[in-house]
């Protein structure tokens, strides 16, 4: 546990008790915000590190636009697009940070499979489809993947 969790703890704690005489439904309200922000900082410890590399065709099907939609720097990314045997490489994209990869033709249906390494070493995959004239990117789909989403 963090030192900055630990003080939260303690100062909820105090709180708790506090109210606890004054209330116990007081107390169990604090109790509950304690909880929530303690979870909340737990959750925002994990995903400070986490790169995330999204992969979709250009308006004119001419390009595959590889983005960092994370909040870390992704490293050694490899995407290959299936069935087209097309694979390019890129060393490095930070966060926000785009890059493109220009196709010989228009491209109308593929997948695009994506490998990437974060600065620790641990090794991501994840694959996207691709159509021209589909809508591309999933609104509904979670910012950070939550309980296997693909």
């Amino acid at each position: 546990m963090e030192k900055n969790q630990k003080i939260i703890l303690m100062i909820g704690g105090l709180i708790t008790l506090g109210l606890l005489f004054i209330d116990v439904f007081f107390a169990l309200i604090a109790l509950v915000f304690v909880l929530v922000l303690l979870m909340s900082i737990h959750i925002m410890g994990e995903t400070g590190n986490y790169p995330l590399i999204t992969a979709e065709l250009s308006e004119d099907a001419r390009e595959i636009l590889v983005t960092n939609t994370g909040t870390a720097r992704a490293q050694k990314i490899h995407v290959a697009l299936v069935p087209l045997d097309i694979e390019f490489d890129l060393a490095s994209l930070d966060p926000d940070e785009k890059s493109g990869f220009g196709l010989a033709s228009m491209v109308s249906e593929a997948k695009a499979v994506v490998t990437y390494e974060n600065a620790d070493g641990q090794e991501f995959m994840r694959s996207y489809p691709l159509t021209a004239l589909g809508a591309g990117h999933d609104p509904t789909e979670p910012m950070f993947p939550l309980f296997e989403h693909r």
